[in-house]
């Protein structure tokens, strides 16, 4: 007897050894089913989103509107480079704060009350809790972000039609600069996020996002030429104009490298947020 129970101890030792295999690797998908009903239980949440389509439809809209009724008066240059595209997708130098400022929030809401503290006792590895926050942010930013420059480019078009301006979304680059323009908002709200995990205060990183997003691109512009495009084409601004324009701009970054470099915006960033959130107290 004594034999089967030296026996069945090491064996028993074994299975306990393996048993938590199967929930750590059930970590992320449980961490984003949390974030998940926090992100869509929130209510400042629906209305970040309305207003990111709101403001994406409505302001494009506006501008088009604007162009059509100053036509006439315009003179050859600006016809002959008109992109009716962008002219389509103006709405989004606005709906990038709404898109940005929900990012910031997605965490920093979280800080501010304290329920961080729960988070992250429930999940302790804190890399997990910044990476489901991304997946579910950034998947919700992406669908959202990708209605509302749809519904703004085909309503801009009817609007610029009016004066046979409009453009059709099979022609060429066209389809590539409307999912550009989603990938730029998508982007920016991920900027937010990490900006929100960083600077932890809601204010604070708000900041931070308006400073880089609109501020430091129009300081670049006060630098001498050529370090205005020079700097300026690498910024998150320099970089959405190079996402969503047919045409392609003096100075400025093609599409696919316009790309390249926002994703090192996102590694950069997002970098820094994850050894922040790992070693700070919470």
């Amino acid at each position: 007897m004594s034999t089967d129970t030296t026996v069945a101890a090491p064996g028993h030792a074994v299975e306990a050894s393996h048993a938590p295999t199967s929930p750590r690797g059930a970590v992320l998908p449980a961490a984003v089913r949390a974030e998940w009903t926090k992100l869509r239980s929130v209510r400042s949440t629906v209305w970040s989103l309305v207003a990111t389509i709101g403001i994406t439809v409505a302001l494009g809209m506006l501008f088009c509107f604007a162009y059509t009724r100053r036509f006439d008066r315009l003179g050859l240059r600006e016809r002959l480079t008109f992109d009716p595209t962008a002219q389509s997708l103006r709405g989004l130098f606005l709906a990038q704060l709404a898109i940005g400022v929900l990012g910031v929030l997605v965490i920093s809401s979280e800080y501010a009350t304290g329920l961080i503290r729960t988070t992250l006792a429930a999940v302790p590895q804190r890399r997990v809790v910044l990476a489901a926050k991304g997946i579910v942010f950034g998947i919700i930013a992406a669908v959202v972000t990708t209605i509302a420059v749809f519904i703004a480019f085909f309503a801009g078009q009817a609007v610029l039609e009016t004066k046979h301006l409009g453009a059709s979304i099979g022609d060429p680059h066209v389809l590539r600069a409307v999912l550009g323009a989603a990938v730029y908002l998508t982007f920016v709200g991920l900027l937010g996020l990490a900006f929100g995990t960083i600077v932890r205060r809601t204010a604070g990183a708000i900041a931070t996002l308006v400073g880089v997003v609109l501020v430091l691109p129009l300081l670049a512009q006060a630098l001498p030429s050529p370090w205005n495009d020079d700097i300026a084409k690498f910024l998150p601004g320099g970089i959405g104009a190079s996402l969503f324009s047919v045409r392609s701009l003096a100075g400025r970054l093609g599409p696919g490298a316009a790309l390249l470099v926002a994703l090192l915006w996102l590694v950069g960033t997002l970098a820094i947020a994850t050894i922040l959130i790992s070693r700070r107290d919470a």
